[in-house]
């Protein structure tokens, strides 16, 4: 499970970066050129030192990767203009681990003890507190159905991407293979730049007769290469090794106490001053969070 702690910050590090890569040369391209160096820099690792897109478990990581980083960020990246950005986490956050238990309960059957399903609520429960909008705090834009629709199908994308990874661990292990976390991500990362690449191609197709934008400065790239390092190359290699010696419906509460992490990370960096009732919410999901670690 520390691995799943060690990715929480390295996830919370990436949402800040992300910030800055899509300020810099817009969400799609951020989006693509992470995946795009991630993939480089994954497949360098996966050819050099494990097993590149060999293996018994393959098709299974693929298919994690298409439907949880593809189809789910896809969804995740669709809901934000209209849900707003704490809206959109909040849903994707909060739906994917009870989903993630149900899938891999009756896939898998993998079941919790009540101690564990009480600090996981302690931990959805400050996620809500410190994100979810108020009346005093409502959503920057208008909220509408279809987002609604978007965040649940993320959701259910990360939650279901994540136990097909478990099952991809349990497959490597059945046949006596030894799988790392970094070739887990590689194996991923190609289900999941498919989908990509071909949504930036028709937007592309779309936005073909718009005036072209300037191209970004190379100072620009180097947030999206920041990125990339930080999510799909370090996040995800610590997230499959989390998710390889421990169950979805512990490591997925643990990691999406990140947009909490991002708290103290922007007050140190950008001078946000968090609000009290984020420091509230925040303290739960820590106290449910070490409740976690201690129960198992």
């Amino acid at each position: 499970m520390h691995f799943a702690v060690l990715t929480t910050f390295i996830f919370a590090a990436s949402s800040i970066l992300a910030q800055k890569s899509q300020r810099a040369v817009g969400p799609a391209r951020a989006n693509l050129g992470r995946l795009l160096i991630g993939l480089l820099f994954l497949g360098v690792w996966a050819y050099g030192f494990g097993r590149g897109h060999g293996g018994p478990a393959f098709s299974t990581f693929f298919w994690s990767g298409l439907i949880g980083i593809g189809l789910g960020d896809l969804a995740f990246f669709g809901a934000l203009p209209f849900l707003g950005s704490r809206l959109t986490i909040t849903i994707n956050q909060c739906v994917s681990v009870p989903v993630a238990i149900a899938i891999e309960w009756l896939w898998l059957d993998t079941r919790l003890t009540m101690a564990q399903f009480a600090c996981i609520g302690v931990i959805l429960a400050g996620i809500v507190v410190a994100l979810v909008p108020t009346k005093k705090d409502p959503p920057k834009v208008r909220v509408r159905p279809i987002g609604i629709l978007l965040g649940l199908a993320a959701a259910t994308g990360q939650g279901i991407g994540a136990v097909m990874s478990r099952r991809g661990f349990e497959i490597a292990t059945t046949a006596g293979t030894n799988l790392d976390g970094l070739t887990a991500a590689y194996q991923r990362l190609l289900g999941g730049i498919v989908v990509t690449v071909i949504w930036f191609g028709v937007l592309a197709w779309l936005r073909r007769h718009q005036p072209k934008t300037p191209a970004p400065s190379p100072r620009a790239h180097g947030w999206v290469f920041a990125h990339a390092m930080a999510g799909p190359v370090l996040g995800m290699g610590t997230f499959q090794l989390a998710l390889a010696t421990s169950p979805s419906g512990l490591v997925l509460p643990i990691t999406a106490c990140a947009p909490l992490a991002v708290i103290p990370m922007a007050y140190w960096f950008e001078g946000e001053r968090p609000s009290k009732r984020s420091l509230a919410g925040g303290a739960l999901a820590v106290v449910g969070a070490v409740g976690l670690l201690l129960v198992r």
